[in-house]
């Protein structure tokens, strides 16, 4: 089959298309013939090494890929009747597992990372679906914030950013946002109630929406320290590349982590069935063939994107 990965960590140029094995689905696992994958910043960290050390057990070449749809094509021993063969599904996958990630063709995940596609979504809106919305909902369930409370959403017009506001605001919460000028509308568009500006002085900028400070705060722009002063006291401020303080005035700071809900099988399905409803809204950057993976993430690490860039793994008629 083919895949594109890694030999040596490095710039996109070390990325190449790989003959890999056909990979078999095991017990409880589930094989999806791969349409199309999103590119995701992980998969620059895995692609530079920043992720080597989760891989230390494993040998080159390394596969990224965390988000894949496409089509189940064979089902292992023991993964029940909720999945069946020809079914249009959506998965995330664990790029450090010993399968690789889902930059390629054929994948072999668990069945509980894999749910069906939302109905409606063509496969590359649906793969850039579950590794962002699920890193959100983890951030948004970690703040515990009631309904009615307040939350404020860096990087917001980001896949992550982005998802955060839409779902913060499906809860009942007020959603301060922050945007450049050209993305306003967008974040706008998104639910946020209030729209700041963006850039090192966010914080201030919210304060000013809410002068005792937001009781929590999801950090997408991953601004870290700068975020800390738009917290009250107390506050809880959600963190999603590990960061976990210090943070003073009893300001609790929660490093999120999206593997730790990769088999929530409940939870992910619940993701696809509201973006079915349009609560959440797929953004597709551009759908480019594996081939051109190198400036698929060129594109990425520049910056600006909006929506994901995806790689198009689909059959050839």
């Amino acid at each position: 089959m083919k895949a594109v990965g890694v030999h040596e960590f490095g710039g996109p140029e070390a990325l190449r298309v790989l003959e890999l094995p056909e990979p078999q689905a095991g017990p409880g696992e589930v094989r999806i013939r791969v349409h199309a994958a999103a590119v995701n910043p992980t998969d620059v960290m895995l692609r530079t090494g920043a992720h080597a050390v989760r891989m230390a057990d494993r040998q080159p070449p390394f596969v990224p890929g965390m988000d894949a749809a496409g089509v189940v094509d064979q089902l292992g021993p023991g993964t029940g009747d909720r999945l069946a063969v020809g079914q249009r599904v959506v998965a995330m996958v664990l790029f450090s597992g010993p399968h690789g990630g889902a930059y390629a063709e054929q994948i072999v995940v668990p069945a509980a990372s894999v749910v069906p596609t939302p109905e409606g979504a063509d496969f590359p809106a649906a793969s850039t679906l579950l590794m962002n919305a699920m890193t959100a909902r983890l951030a948004l369930d970690s703040l515990a914030l009631p309904r009615g409370g307040t939350v404020a959403v860096t990087g917001a017009a980001g896949a992550v950013g982005g998802y955060a506001v839409e779902l913060a605001a499906a809860d009942g919460l007020t959603v301060i946002a922050d945007a450049a000028p050209h993305d306003t509308d967008r974040v706008r568009g998104f639910g946020a109630h209030h729209v700041v500006e963006r850039g090192p002085e966010v914080a201030a900028h919210i304060r000013a929406v809410a002068p005792g400070g937001v009781p929590g705060l999801v950090d997408a722009s991953m601004q870290t320290t700068e975020t800390v002063p738009a917290l009250a006291d107390g506050g809880r401020l959600a963190e999603l590349r590990g960061w976990s303080g210090p943070a003073d005035r009893g300001i609790h700071v929660i490093p999120v982590m999206v593997s730790d809900a990769i088999a929530d099988t409940e939870r992910l399905n619940t993701l696809c069935r509201q973006a079915e409803s349009g609560t959440l809204t797929l953004h597709v950057a551009d759908v480019l063939p594996p081939e051109e993976a190198p400036r698929a993430h060129r594109l990425l690490e520049a910056g600006g994107v909006r929506g994901r860039l995806v790689l198009d793994f689909s059959p050839t008629p």
